[in-house]
């Protein structure tokens, strides 16, 4: 590990004092890998990342298995990881078929996939943006009405590789729209990590604007043009305590080719906890987990700070 005293903290006026780190890597990270990766091992990685102090761990997705292949398994994974302590298990529910599967399972936290931008919607959910919307509404309403708490994604809110950049009031549209449904949480995606530190300071203004309150915000920025930490630091400045990661810095999208790995969950923590900022999180378990699963992958992984400890390490 690394030295006694590092990374030395030195907080910053006005941010939160804590930030919940969304976990995605057992699903948004390993949605996209080539290799199979057995029930087991994932119900594995998801006990290594609960036992490191993360308490929102994606779980999986409940969506048709010609789909998205990897994550076909969510019927048996589910059950092995169910009874954590203290941990909440989201899963992406992409219609009302997956929405039925997960209740029938426990679970009580839930995700719908949106998209701010025609392309990526019908390359997606192979709907037009309005059509996925009207798909989403009565899968929201069922889940609240079974008590479930809702997240909303939104994807290519900073960019799209088939229209480029994105208008602020196109993202705003469909936020609040997922809003007007009921879900309680957004997370407003940079799916190719093109998104800079002042676009992301216009758009968390524009949605507090349209009466979406920041506490109802994340943000999941991936890290292609190197910009995930700087954006997370502008989104912490406005005020958002919700910030995805992925273990390792595993992920991309199946649908964009051009999106690469999420923001590392190492990298995150690092930062946090340099700033002062509780996570709960404990790196060196974080790091050991993330090196295990990159061990069962087969490859190393992108993050910097992962790299850095376990070169130390040598």
């Amino acid at each position: 590990m690394t030295a006694e005293g590092l990374p030395m903290v030195v907080p910053a006026s006005d941010l939160p004092a804590r930030v919940r780190i969304h976990e995605v890597g057992a699903r948004d990270g390993l949605q996209n890998e080539k290799r199979a990766v057995p029930t087991e091992i994932k119900a594995e990685f998801i006990r290594r990342l609960a036992d490191a102090g993360l308490t929102t761990i994606e779980a999986t997705s409940f969506v048709h298995p010609k789909w998205v292949p990897q994550l076909a398994d969510a019927e048996q994974l589910f059950p092995l990881i169910s009874g954590l302590p203290g941990v909440e298990l989201p899963v992406l529910v992409p219609n009302q078929r997956g929405l039925d599967r997960a209740l029938a399972l426990g679970a009580d936290r839930v995700a719908v996939f949106a998209s701010a931008t025609e392309s990526f919607a019908k390359a997606n959910l192979n709907r037009t943006v309005d059509e996925s919307l009207a798909v989403f509404a009565p899968v929201v309403r069922q889940a609240k009405d079974a008590g479930a708490h809702v997240r909303g994604y939104v994807s290519m809110c900073f960019g799209d590789p088939w229209e480029g950049a994105v208008p602020l009031h196109q993202v705003a549209r469909v936020c609040t729209a997922l809003r007007d449904m009921g879900c309680d949480e957004l997370s407003l995606g940079d799916t190719i990590g093109v998104a800079t530190p002042g676009h992301v300071l216009e758009l968390l203004s524009l949605l507090n604007e349209e009466r979406v309150p920041t506490n109802m915000i994340g943000v999941h920025f991936h890290d292609t043009y190197g910009q995930a930490l700087a954006n997370t630091y502008a989104a912490l400045e406005h005020g958002v305590t919700t910030v995805d990661a992925s273990a390792g810095g595993l992920g991309g999208c199946p649908y964009a080719k051009s999106a690469t790995g999420n923001l590392a969950t190492e990298d995150l923590v690092w930062m946090l906890h340099g700033l002062g900022i509780e996570t709960g999180v404990d790196l060196g378990r974080l790091t050991a987990t993330s090196v295990w699963m990159a061990a069962h992958l087969d490859r190393p992984s992108p993050s910097r700070t992962l790299r850095a400890l376990s070169h130390k390490d040598q």
